[in-house]
């Protein structure tokens, strides 16, 4: 997937990103709140805060620990709520870390790793 739009409206809790698959035409939003959204649209853009956000920090603290953030995956969609993994190689082993999907989403556009989202949850979710 990739992330193809991040809506912030400032006025509002709740902002909105569109993942859209890399090599194919189906899309869908995920709601998230201020905060992630303005993290992972700084990012996008470029934008360097003068000290480490919490993404930041989570990036580095695998990369300190010798472990890879090798990918996130939005792994569930349970009662209108997505739930995501972000997964970290480490000693050769694949460990999958419980997180919110915009959690998930940050990281990997701050490690430029791939989101995959389970078929299952992308079926449900264009059925909403």
């Amino acid at each position: 997937m990739e992330l193809r739009r991040i809506i912030i409206n400032e006025i509002d809790d709740h902002q909105v990103i569109v993942l859209r698959e890399a090599d194919g035409e189906r899309s869908f939003p995920i709601v998230i709140g201020l905060f992630e959204a303005t993290s992972i649209d700084r990012r996008v853009k470029g934008l360097q805060a003068p000290r480490p956000l919490t993404h930041d920090l989570i990036v580095s603290v695998v990369d300190q620990l010798g472990g890879e953030v090798q990918d996130i995956i939005i792994s569930e969609l349970k009662e209108h709520t997505y739930f995501a993994k972000l997964r970290v190689k480490h000693d050769g082993e694949l460990i999958e870390v419980d997180c919110r999907p915009s959690d998930a989403i940050a990281v990997a556009v701050t490690a430029k790793v791939p989101i995959y989202v389970n078929e299952e949850v992308l079926g449900e979710a264009l059925e909403d």
